[in-house]
Order: structure tokens, then C-alpha cells, then sequence
């Protein structure tokens, strides 16, 4: 038997074993954990990019009461103006403001530390890449929705169809991650 015939024994024995993976509970609250927390990674990254280069939106209300804050302490800016822009119809009530530069540093960071949570999928070894980013899919369309929300308030929360696609991708994940294989 050849030396590169015993590594492939051995190669195939490793995989083998690893075929094997059981789901447990423990396994299924890992899995959900690193999904969420991949999901915070690439969300926050992401807009941490996005508010950098295109501007968040922000509501003419709050921005009307911050204008009304610095006219009384007399601070103007004319930096952060030019990062401002209002839309022209009235039927909009929200501004955009876009954040300083670093802001896509540490989001261009931030996704970086998340193309390695994936990785740490206690059946990443059985499971393998394709499902486990589809499965994570699902997860990621619901924490988008929730996080924009959270982010950028009332002007990006979800409404009733958002919720059901919402819940039909994590039905979905949960089929594609913990279906019974042998």
C-alpha cells in the first residue's frame, strides 16, 4: 500500500465519522446561536457600509428637533449638511444622512469576522457548506427585517407580508438544517 493510498484510508475514515453527526439539543441551541450571531455580523456589517456610502433615513421630525437644538446652542456645521438630503416631495418624511468614513471600516471588518462564524456549525462537518448557507438564509431574512427596524426605526418596519416571508424562511431553515439524514 502506497504512502498517498494510506492517506486516503485515513481521509476517508475521518469523513466517515464525521457522516455521523446526531443533532442533540445542545447542538440544535449552538446552531441557532451561530446563525444569529453570523446574522448580527453581516446585518451590522453591511450597514455599517451602507450608512457610510448611501445615507440612513432618518425622520424630518427628529431631524427638524436637532436642527432646532443646535440653532439655540448656535453650532453649525456645514459638513454635516452637505451629508444631509431631503427629499423633495412632501409625501416623504424622512431625510437621508449619510456617517462618517469609519463607519465602512468597521462594517468591512465586521464582515470579515462573520465569513467565520459560519465555520463554527457544530454538523459543519456532515452538513457542509451549501446547507448550512442555505439554511442560514432563512435566519438572515427574518434578522434583516428586525435589525432594520431596529436600526432605522418605524420608516423600515416590517408589515404583514414581511412576516410571513419572514416565517415561511425559517420554516424552511429549520427543514433544510435539522431534516433526519442518514
Amino acid at each position: 500500500m502506497s504512502i498517498e493510498q494510506k492517506e486516503d484510508t485515513n481521509n476517508a475514515t475521518a469523513f466517515s465519522s464525521t457522516a455521523a453527526f446526531q443533532w442533540n439539543t445542545l447542538a440544535i441551541l449552538q446552531s441557532i446561536f451561530i446563525f444569529v450571531l453570523a446574522g448580527f455580523a453581516e446585518i451590522i456589517g453591511g450597514w455599517l457600509i451602507w450608512a457610510a456610502l448611501r445615507g440612513v433615513r432618518i425622520s424630518n421630525d427628529v431631524l427638524a428637533v436637532t436642527a432646532e437644538m443646535e440653532d439655540a446652542t448656535n453650532i453649525a456645521d456645514d459638513e454635516d449638511d452637505a451629508n444631509v438630503n431631503h427629499t423633495a416631495t412632501h409625501a416623504s418624511q424622512y431625510a437621508t444622512v449619510k456617517k462618517p468614513w469609519y463607519y465602512a471600516l468597521l462594517g468591512s471588518l465586521t464582515l470579515v469576522a462573520y465569513g467565520f462564524l459560519p465555520c463554527l456549525q457544530p454538523s459543519a462537518g456532515s452538513s457542509g457548506f451549501a446547507r448550512i448557507y442555505a439554511a442560514y438564509g432563512g435566519f438572515f431574512i427574518v434578522l434583516s427585517f428586525l435589525m432594520g427596524w431596529a436600526l432605522e426605526g418605524v420608516s423600515a418596519k416590517p408589515d404583514v407580508g414581511d412576516l410571513v416571508g419572514g416565517g415561511i424562511a425559517l420554516v424552511g431553515a429549520g427543514v433544510i438544517m435539522f431534516w433526519p439524514r442518514s
